[in-house]
């Protein structure tokens, strides 16, 4: 399946880690990495393609973390989490407007001073009137990660995939930085990501993706130019799961 080329997608939802805006510092945020992966956007917007963004908080807190030791609940911690994407989405609303982009954030839990609340006709209306939408906070309830809230954006806005980007390749059978024969896997099923716990995802986001056939595509994030290249149909260079 090397080289082929697909049909593009017209609308895509890109899921970041919270930790990838840390870079190597592992906390916070890294203005250079947020730089990058604001221009990485603004290439995929330049091609007319309609753009959501997810974005995680574990460079600043997560809620599973969080409660551990029993002095914050597990509820309490997730809502600490969720307002920790908040802050991710805000910052990267701002790299992106820097470069002179149309952005809105949509946050799951009424913020009026800082964002919209998420409306998804609102949302897909701002997406056809080419403003990019990051949505924070995740579903608005704890227990559920970004993944799943993620998924279910991309479901509700009508993206034709979900684009997780990663600091690997893809989809791998065994971890790559430490099996030099790790052989990737271009291609592999929701039943078979699940059955054998490949965490392209957490459980609940792939089979929530599996009951809306929703693409999972898995990229390398820090590879200049290659969120427009796979989204414009060069899907070599990531893995699928369909």
């Amino acid at each position: 399946m090397k080289g082929y080329l697909s049909e593009p997608y017209k609308r895509v939802l890109v899921k970041f880690s919270g930790e990838a805006l840390a870079g190597e510092k592992g906390y916070g945020i890294d203005i250079d990495v947020l730089q990058y992966i604001a221009k990485e956007i603004e290439g995929v917007h330049k091609e007319g393609i309609e753009i959501g963004i997810v974005i995680g908080g574990g460079n600043i807190i997560r809620g599973v973390a969080a409660s551990k030791g029993g002095v914050i609940g597990r509820t309490s911690g997730d809502y600490m989490g969720m307002l920790a994407t908040v802050i991710n989405a805000v910052a990267t609303q701002e790299a992106l407007e820097s470069l002179g982009l149309y952005v809105r954030v949509q946050s799951a839990i009424e913020i009026q001073e800082v964002c919209e609340t998420y409306i998804y006709r609102r949302a897909i209306r701002h997406l056809e009137k080419r403003r990019i939408v990051i949505f924070a906070a995740g579903t608005g309830n704890p227990f559920f990660t970004t993944d799943t809230a993620a998924t279910l954006r991309a479901i509700e806005i009508g993206a034709d995939a979900i684009i997780k980007a990663t600091k690997v390749d893809g989809v791998f059978d065994k971890d790559p930085n430490k099996f030099a024969d790790a052989i990737k896997l271009d291609v592999l099923s929701y039943d078979k990501a699940l059955h054998d716990s490949i965490k392209v995802m957490d459980d609940t986001a792939i089979a929530l993706a599996k009951d809306n056939a929703l693409p999972i595509v898995v990229c390398n994030m820090f590879k200049q130019g290659i969120l427009r290249k796979i989204i414009l149909g060069e899907r070599s260079l990531c893995s699928i799961v369909k």
